[in-house]
C-alpha cells in the first residue's frame, strides 16, 4: 500500500483492553482481553527540530480514543472491531491512513492469538490482510 507523503511511523504495539467481543453465547456475557497494535503515518521532522508534542500524532490521545472506544464496544467480530478502530482514527485524528490489528489471545485452543490486520485510507477505503 502506498502510503503518501509521510513515510515516518508512530506505532502502537500491544494495546490490552477488556471488551465484549464474540459471537458465542458465553462469549457476550464476559468481558475478554482484545491486543491491538495501530501504525500511524507521521511527519517526525517538525517534532524532532523543535521537539514539542504539539508538532506530531499526539499517541496518548490516540491510545485514550481507541481504548475508551473499545471499552465501551460490544461486537461480535474482531473484524468489526477493527474496521470501526480504523474509521475513528482516520476521521477523529485527519490521517491519511491507518493500519489496526486485532488480536484475541486465546481464542483458538494450541494457538497464542488469533486477530486480524487490516489497512485503511481516507481516499480509497481498504485492503485486508489476514493474520
Amino acid at each position: 500500500m502506498s502510503h503518501g507523503a509521510a513515510p515516518d511511523r508512530i506505532f502502537l504495539r500491544g494495546l490490552a483492553i477488556d471488551c465484549v467481543i464474540g459471537f458465542i453465547e458465553w462469549e457476550r456475557r464476559i468481558r475478554q482481553t482484545v491486543v491491538i497494535d495501530l501504525e500511524l503515518p507521521v511527519d517526525c521532522r517538525a517534532a524532532a527540530v523543535r521537539d514539542r508534542v504539539e508538532d506530531t500524532l499526539d499517541y496518548k490521545k490516540v491510545a485514550k480514543r481507541v481504548i475508551a472506544f473499545v471499552e465501551g464496544s460490544s461486537f461480535q467480530l474482531v473484524e468489526t472491531l477493527a474496521e470501526r478502530i480504523a474509521q475513528l482514527i482516520l476521521e477523529e485524528f485527519a490521517l491519511a491512513w491507518v493500519r489496526v490489528s486485532v488480536n484475541k489471545p486465546g481464542a483458538i485452543r494450541g494457538s497464542r492469538d488469533v486477530g486480524v490486520t487490516i489497512e485503511r485510507t481516507r481516499d480509497t477505503g481498504a485492503r485486508d490482510e489476514a493474520s
